[in-house]
């Protein structure tokens, strides 16, 4: 039986007075309509945390630096097994308020709770909340 590597996945939790930038998932693929952070899939040559600031400069249009690892989770999908790494950032240019590109917007840790995110989120989103 052939097993297949978990896919790494470098995610950008992006906060910035008290908000958190989130996005929403397109209508086709799978986890179609979630709620997302910015994030995607690590390149072979490429760190989680590279992976993460990458990601969120092209769905966001918004340029970060990785601080920390927030929480680091292996989840099985139907579609497909993952390998999350939540990176806390912060905006580079810090001489305003960012505006997001592409559908994303800043909200309250509160509001995290309304959302609808993916299951694997949800050590991290009570990890936020309880920040």
């Amino acid at each position: 039986m052939k097993t297949h590597s978990p896919q790494v996945i470098g995610i950008a939790v992006l906060e910035s007075g008290g908000r958190f930038l989130v996005g929403c998932r397109g209508s086709d693929g799978p986890l179609a309509g979630y709620d997302e952070f910015p994030g995607g899939k690590c390149r072979a040559d490429e760190s989680p945390a590279a992976c993460a600031v990458r990601e969120c400069g092209e769905e966001t249009g918004l340029a970060v630096e990785a601080v920390e690892l927030l929480l680091r989770r292996e989840f099985a999908y139907a579609h497909a097994t993952v390998d999350l790494h939540f990176w806390r950032c912060r905006p580079v240019d810090t001489t305003g308020d960012a505006a997001p590109e592409n559908g994303f917007r800043w909200v309250t840790a509160d509001e995290l709770a309304t959302l609808h995110f993916p299951e694997a989120n949800a050590p991290l989103l009570e990890l936020l909340r309880s920040l």
